[in-house]
C-alpha cells in the first residue's frame, strides 16, 4: 500500500548536499511511493494523505552508518577494557567475549544497537560482523538482516573473517578456527546471492570485508580476495591503520607503509573504504585521495581507544569519500549518529586549533572553520550511501528516497539557538525524533517504536550481560 504523507511548516531542511543546495529553501515536503515527490512551501494536503506538521522542527536526511560491530552491543563499558588501547582492549572484550554470542544472544545484541541508532535518526546500518569461523553456521547473516527488517531499516552486511589466526588471539582462551580461503569467499556468494540487492534504493546490500586484511588474510591471498569479491560486483571494506601497531606490523613484516601494502595488493579503489585511518604518512594521504578510496570515521571510538584522530578533513579535501561510522559499542559506548556527529564537529576544530602557532611564527588563531555542520551532515548522509553503493539514497531531493529525520528542538538546551538548523549537531544531546522515516514510512514517532518494549529489552539486555560476566 502507498503511504503519502505531506509534512509541512518544517523551520529548516538539509538536503545532504554540498555547498549552497546544504539547505532547502522549502518548508514543506511531500512523499509518494517511498521518494521525495515534491518540496516547497505552502503545499496544500491532497486526497489520502497523512499530514504531519513539523512546526518548530528541523529535518535531517536519515544517517547513513557505515562501519559497526552490532554483536558489541552487550559489551559497552566492560570494566577489564576501560582503560585499555586498541591491542590490549581487543583481547580483554571481544575476543574473550566473542565465544559468548550464540544466535540468541547475537540476535538481542543486533536489536538493541539497531534501536540506539534509530533513534538517533539513523536509516542505514553497514555492520561489520567478523564472528565467523570454520564450520560455524552462516545463519548470522540472516539473523542480522531479519533484526533490521523488523525495524524498517536498510542494512549493509561487512562480511569479515579471517583465514589466518593473529597473533593477538593466538591463545587457547582466545582462538578461534580461522576459515580456509575457499570457505570465505564461497560463503560471500551464497549471502550476497541471497541477500546482495542492485538498483535504486536497495534495502539489503553485502561487502566483502576480512576483519583487518593486513593480518587477516596472508600476502599471497589479497588479491584474490579483492578480485573475488570485484567479480562479484561487491565493493571491499576492511579496518585500517587504526593505531600505530598497524605502522609498526607493516613496517617489520612487508618492509612498507600500510597503504602501500594495500595498493601492492589491489586493495585501493573508489570501491573500497577503510575504518578509521588515523595513522597516516602525507604519501598515503595522497594515495587515498588519488584512488578515491573512502574512510569510515569513527571519531568517539577512535578517541575512546587512543587511537589518535584521522584526518577526515584533508582527506576529504584530497578526494577521499568520507563518511560516518560509529564503531561498536564495545569502545563507543554511546553509540548513536547524533553524539557521534556532535564529536566529529568539535574534535576537528579543537585538533586544528592545536595546531595553530602563533604569529610570526604562524598564522595565529585559526581552525574554527575546518568542518562545517552543513559537511558533518553530507559525510553522514549522502557520501555515506554513495560509498556504500545505496543508490537513490542518501539525499533529500525529488525522486530520492523519503529516508529522513523529524527532530523536535523542545529540550532546553537548544533555546536560544539563533540558528535552529544546526540543533542536533552543534548542541548535542538526542533531540527528541518526532518522525523517522525509511523508504517512506513512518518507522519511529514521538521517540517511539511500534511494537517495541523498551523496559522489555533492558532487563533482557541486564539479563544477558550478568551471563556474560559469569561466563568469563
Amino acid at each position: 500500500m502507498d503511504t503519502r504523507i505531506l509534512i509541512r511548516n518544517a523551520q529548516c531542511i538539509f538536503t545532504g548536499q554540498q555547498g549552497a543546495q546544504a539547505r532547502s529553501d522549502a518548508t514543506d515536503l511531500r512523499i509518494a511511493s517511498g521518494v521525495v515527490a515534491e518540496m516547497g512551501r505552502g503545499l496544500q494536503p491532497q486526497e489520502g494523505e497523512r499530514v504531519l506538521d513539523a512546526r518548530d522542527c528541523v529535518i535531517y536526511p536519515g544517517w547513513v552508518n557505515t562501519h559497526h560491530h552490532l554483536f558489541q552491543s552487550l559489551l559497552k563499558g566492560v570494566p577489564a577494557g576501560i582503560d585499555l588501547t586498541l591491542s590490549p582492549w581487543l583481547q580483554a572484550v571481544p575476543f574473550a567475549y566473542r565465544r559468548g554470542f550464540d544466535e540468541k544472544r547475537l540476535r538481542l545484541a543486533a536489536r538493541i544497537g539497531l534501536v540506539e541508532l534509530l533513534r538517533s535518526g539513523c536509516t542505514t546500518v553497514a555492520d561489520h560482523h567478523y564472528l565467523f569461523q570454520a564450520g560455524a553456521s552462516q545463519e548470522a547473516a540472516e539473523l542480522l538482516f531479519d533484526e533490521a527488517d523488523q525495524l524498517g531499516l536498510r542494512f549493509m552486511l561487512l562480511r569479515g573473517g579471517a583465514t589466518v589466526t593473529r597473533k593477538l588471539e593466538d591463545s587457547d582462551k582466545l582462538v578461534q578456527p580461522p576459515e580456509t580461503l575457499e570457505q570465505m569467499i564461497a560463503a560471500v556468494e551464497q549471502t550476497a546471492a541471497r541477500f546482495h540487492q542492485r538498483g535504486p534504493r536497495a534495502r539489503h546490500r553485502i561487502a566483502m570485508a576480512p576483519t583487518s586484511v593486513h593480518v587477516s588474510l596472508p600476502k599471497e591471498q589479497l588479491k584474490e580476495v579483492a578480485r573475488a569479491a570485484r567479480a562479484m560486483g561487491l565493493p571491499l571494506h576492511s579496518h585500517m591503520s587504526e593505531s600505530v601497531a598497524y605502522f609498526e606490523y607493516c613496517r617489520e613484516v612487508h618492509n612498507c607503509l600500510p597503504i602501500e601494502y594495500l595498493a601492492e595488493h589491489e586493495w585501493l579503489g573508489p570501491d573500497v573504504w577503510l575504518a578509521h585511518l588515523c595513522h597516516l604518512t602525507p604519501g598515503e594521504m595522497r594515495l587515498l585521495g588519488e584512488t578515491r578510496t573512502g574512510i569510515a570515521h569513527c571519531p568517539q571510538s577512535n578517541a575512546r581507544l587512543a587511537d589518535g584522530i584521522a584526518p577526515a578533513p584533508a582527506l576529504a579535501k584530497l578526494g577521499s569519500p568520507v563518511t560516518i561510522g560509529v564503531d561498536g559499542a564495545a569502545s563507543n559506548e554511546a553509540a548513536d549518529m547524533i553524539s557521534e556527529l556532535h564529536f566529529a564537529w568539535l574534535l576537528h576544530r579543537a585538533h586544528a586549533g592545536a595546531q595553530a602557532r602563533p604569529r610570526p611564527e604562524g598564522a595565529g588563531e585559526e581552525g574554527a572553520d575546518v568542518v562545517t555542520v552543513e559537511q558533518i551532515v553530507h559525510w553522514a548522509s549522502a557520501s555515506g550511501a554513495q560509498m556504500l553503493g545505496f543508490d537513490g539514497v542518501g539525499t533529500l531531493q525529488v525522486g530520492q528516497a523519503a529516508d529522513l529525520a523529524v527532530y523536535g528542538l523542545d529540550d532546553p538546551r537548544y533555546f536560544g539557538l539563533h540558528d535552529p538548523a544546526i540543533g542536533p549537531i552543534a548542541s548535542g544531546g538526542r533531540p527528541r525524533l518526532r518522525w523517522l522515516l525509511c523508504d517512506g514510512k513512518v518507522i519511529a514517532e514521538d521517540d517511539a517504536i511500534p511494537g517495541l518494549d523498551l523496559a522489555e529489552l533492558q532487563a533482557q539486555a541486564r539479563a544477558e550481560v550478568k551471563a556474560l560476566m559469569q561466563s568469563l
